[in-house]
């Protein structure tokens, strides 16, 4: 299947495969753009979706749509992840068809396993690489430090003093050598310095402005696509929602909708929102211009997992494409969220995950999404990959004595909560399943 090829997403210019370290040199540094893969064969002809359903319980189910033959692949067992409705959520954002697409069900935790899983395939059997280089703020770091152990490659993840304690603990585990250096910067002068030195293979961005990451690794990012119509019975919803750093994964779940468009499966492409924080994609929007502007980070954010001050050209050719929207994401707007949806729906996120729910809400709130459109949030990450104190969590641990009475007490002082009751109480909503799992790939 090594028959893949690089073109620029801007001006169409083809390289060499072999080229996935850099960014479009027609197009030159004052335009930065990232390189996409595309394929020499006819990758579509003969793929049925029954192929599909018979393929391996993973994102190598759609190998037709990946650089590497399922055969060759270094897998965990990645992807066809759960997708819930949001029933009790999406009512009180005004949402009658509201789902999430749980991410966090992925070997790591994250969605970044299927970039992964489809990076180190091809920095194995494609290129023969012996050094994974990665810089992170956690999730791509703990999930190429995963599928490298997987592969017997050595890894190297630069961090720079952002990343949460339970990431890193999973990049320890996997027996990835993790470098903090003082700056976001320092990490990229390291791993460019790898790359032209010692030929690394790099899984995400490594110089800036930046332009995304590997372009093997974002074709892993299709089968979100695949999966979410499969979910949904073969249908399109109305809007996909993501929070969005580099837009890498954005750019890849659009590619795999055209893919599913160019097979006849569906008949057009959704709406795409793009959630960030500092605002750069929104500035590019008001402005109009191609180069998303370095924004000022007047705060630093809770959402680590997507502190990129200045977004990306691919991101802007799918909001562009699509009739898409930016959205600017507040700091207590998204942990309101996060409080919401681990106690209304049981989904406890990891705070950058949960700004596709805010912008979802938002973007109800001023009109842009209807109340009966289809919505699909991208749930990045869990809970469980950040240590939140019992503030940010709205609720602490009770320290009573062994005594009934004064548990009941504590309870009721601090909760405001009888729990004396034998009768169980009918919920104060409508009768429909406050979380319905959707059939279809997911099953």
């Amino acid at each position: 299947m090594n028959d893949a090829r690089l073109v620029c997403i801007r001006c169409g210019a083809a390289y060499p495969a072999d080229r996935y370290a850099i960014q479009c040199t027609a197009c030159g540094p004052d335009l930065p753009t990232a390189l996409t893969v595309a394929y020499a064969n006819d990758r579509l002809k003969d793929v049925t979706r029954e192929r599909i359903a018979r393929g391996p319980r993973s994102i190598w189910r759609y190998q037709h749509s990946l650089p590497v033959d399922a055969s060759h692949a270094i897998s965990l067992g990645e992807g066809v992840t759960p997708m819930v409705s949001l029933t009790a959520l999406g009512r009180e954002m005004g949402l009658a068809n509201l789902f999430g697409k749980c991410e966090f069900a992925n070997p790591t935790g994250s969605f970044k396993d299927r970039l992964a899983s489809v990076a180190i395939s091809s920095a194995a059997r494609l290129f023969d690489a012996r050094v994974i280089a990665s810089s992170s703020t956690g999730n791509a770091g703990a999930a190429v430090a995963a599928y490298a152990a997987r592969a017997g490659l050595d890894c190297i993840v630069f961090t720079a003093g952002v990343s949460s304690g339970p990431m890193i603990s999973q990049m320890l585990a996997f027996g990835a050598t993790v470098v903090s250096v003082p700056s976001k910067a320092d990490r990229w002068t390291l791993i460019s310095e790898g790359v032209d030195r010692f030929g690394w293979f790099p899984t995400s961005p490594f110089f800036g402005p930046p332009v995304g990451s590997n372009p093997f690794g974002i074709e892993g990012y299709k089968s979100l696509a695949y999966e979410i119509c499969e979910d949904l019975d073969w249908k399109v919803p109305d809007w996909i929602v993501m929070p969005v750093c580099y837009g890498d994964a954005m750019y890849g779940v659009w590619k795999g909708f055209v893919e599913l468009q160019t097979l006849g499966w569906v008949d057009h492409v959704p709406r795409f929102a793009a959630a960030e924080i500092y605002g750069s994609l929104v500035e590019a929007f008001r402005t109009g211009s191609d180069t998303p502007p370095l924004m000022p980070q007047p705060y630093q954010t809770a959402a680590t997992s997507i502190t990129s001050p200045q977004g990306t050209f691919q991101s802007l050719t799918v909001l562009r494409k699509t009739r898409g929207v930016p959205v600017k994401t507040g700091e207590a707007e998204v942990a309101d969220t996060r409080r919401r949806a681990a106690r209304m729906e049981g989904v406890h996120l990891e705070t950058a995950a949960a700004a596709s729910l805010a912008a979802a809400s938002a973007l109800r709130a001023n009109g842009t999404i209807g109340s009966d459109d289809t919505v699909v949030c991208l749930l990045t990450a869990g809970g469980l990959k950040e240590m939140l104190p019992a503030s940010d969590l709205g609720n602490s641990v009770l320290t009573v004595t062994a005594d009934m009475d004064d548990v009941l007490k504590a309870v009721a002082a601090t909760r405001g909560k009888d729990l004396t009751s034998k009768k169980h109480a009918a919920p104060a909503r409508s009768d429909e399943p406050a979380t319905r799992i959707v059939k279809g790939a997911t099953s």
